[in-house]
């Protein structure tokens, strides 16, 4: 707009003195401006690209090939172009990065009438998550860097990184419930192979039901009373809120969880059990979807801000994936894990109060928490009185520091463990099994 005013008004100035030289010039160059913006927004217009990822969904240290293909669909050349492929600011920035960018993701390109290119990078995750590669912003402009045109040519696409899982190699942490079958104090299955008694015949009773012995030595008939019994599992509960993980330890500390809880998930589902998971992080999935992303930019600046990822949010909704059983169950279990983020939800006392009924009662409870407080101890003291198995893993690194958190959940008969390195995941578990 200043380059228009600017020769439009000297134009008008040669034209009010008689300067034929200096109006020529204005001439000339308004025809300039003019075509420049012509030819920049045919340029920008005829631009077409392509992104195609190796996969959406990989391993902590998986390559995942980027290839972008642009294609000139103009009868005429393109002198240069910008393009650069947008990652989140935020996996770029920490030492090492959350994702290794190797190749050049940002490139400068000539690009003839009809002609057509490709540009490979690679990306290895460090650490899980949910990332999103893209969108794709083009540049392009004149040869004297009049006009400039800016264009998202790609939606993003987005790459799942499943959380680390540690085998184990054996798992009782609960020893008033162990993993396994156990007698409940309520019936929800009976087990046909464990007897517990005979009772007299009822209508209806099926014949395979019939204790043959006790009827014929009384004469009447009576039937078999089964044991119930039922597999216990565990529901996993993490404590993901920002304010409870101190920021001189994260994302290590955080990180930890995750891993303790998808270790534990697996080791759970290896004894076909039923496995569950309820924590007050936000989903990542969520956050795009409720957030969006910007797809008409006027700037590079304003395309990056749309791919970085934001550091608050006021959603409350806790993530829960329901107890049950099965290979889809842990997939589920997975994927959570791999998306949830640290978030300004719900405190972990509200979140049991919240969730306590969608538990199952037969189910172990083992809540994974930065820290120790006494409302806390109290909520999982309550669900302990409601007839539920409960168990602590407390994540920090000091010995004295697990000792002084601890203590509210001792007062209230809650076993603690301390998950101090990723090496003591196994450890926990072993000494529980062995003492």
């Amino acid at each position: 707009m200043i380059w228009w005013a600017g020769a439009i008004l000297l134009l008008l100035v040669a034209v009010v003195f008689n300067l034929s030289l200096l109006a020529y010039a204005m001439y000339v160059l308004l025809a300039v401006l003019v075509v420049s913006r012509l030819l920049t927004r045919r340029w920008a217009e005829s631009l077409v690209a392509k992104r195609e990822a190796s996969r959406s969904s990989a391993e902590i240290g998986d390559r995942v090939a980027v290839l972008v293909t642009l294609q000139n669909q103009g009868s005429l050349p393109i002198p240069w172009i910008l393009l650069e492929d947008l990652l989140p600011r935020d996996a770029l920035v920490f030492d090492p990065p959350r994702l290794i960018v190797e190749g050049r993701r940002v490139n400068l390109s000539l690009l003839r009438s009809k002609a057509r290119k490709t540009f490979l990078y690679q990306v290895t995750p460090t650490r899980r998550g949910y990332y999103q590669i893209g969108p794709l912003v083009l540049e392009t402009g004149d040869l004297f860097g009049l006009h400039r045109r800016y264009r998202v040519a790609t939606e993003p696409q987005y790459l799942l990184v499943m959380p680390k899982v540690i085998p184990l190699s054996g798992y009782d942490v609960s020893s008033k419930r162990p993993i396994g079958e156990v007698r409940m104090t309520y019936r929800l299955y009976e087990d046909p192979t464990r007897i517990s008694g005979v009772r007299a015949y009822e209508p209806g009773d099926p014949l395979n039901r019939v204790n043959w012995r006790a009827t014929a030595r009384t004469g009447m008939l009576h039937s078999k009373v089964y044991e119930p019994s039922t597999v216990a599992g565990a529901t996993i509960l993490m404590e993901f809120r920002t304010a409870a993980h101190e920021r001189r330890h994260e994302p290590v500390r955080s990180e930890l969880a995750v891993t303790a809880a998808a270790s534990i998930a697996n080791a759970v589902y290896l004894m076909g059990q039923q496995v569950g998971l309820v924590t007050n992080g936000r989903d990542a999935v969520d956050r795009i979807r409720t957030e969006g992303w910007a797809h008409d930019h006027r700037s590079r600046a304003e395309a990056m801000a749309a791919a970085s990822v934001r550091t608050s949010s006021d959603r409350l909704a806790p993530l829960v994936v329901e107890t049950r059983r099965g290979p889809e169950q842990l997939v589920r279990i997975l994927e959570t894990l791999a998306r949830v983020e640290l978030s300004q939800g719900l405190p972990l006392d509200a979140l049991i109060e919240e969730t306590a009924s969608r538990m199952p009662r037969d189910a172990t409870v083992i809540a994974i928490l930065p820290a120790g407080s006494s409302e806390v101890a109290l909520a999982l003291s309550n669900l302990r009185r409601r007839g539920f198995a409960v168990t602590v893993i407390l994540n920090m690194y000091e010995s004295e520091a697990f000792a002084d958190a601890s203590a509210p959940f001792l007062a209230e008969r809650i076993e603690t463990q301390h998950l101090r390195d990723e090496a003591s995941i196994a450890e926990i578990c072993r000494r529980l099994v062995l003492r």
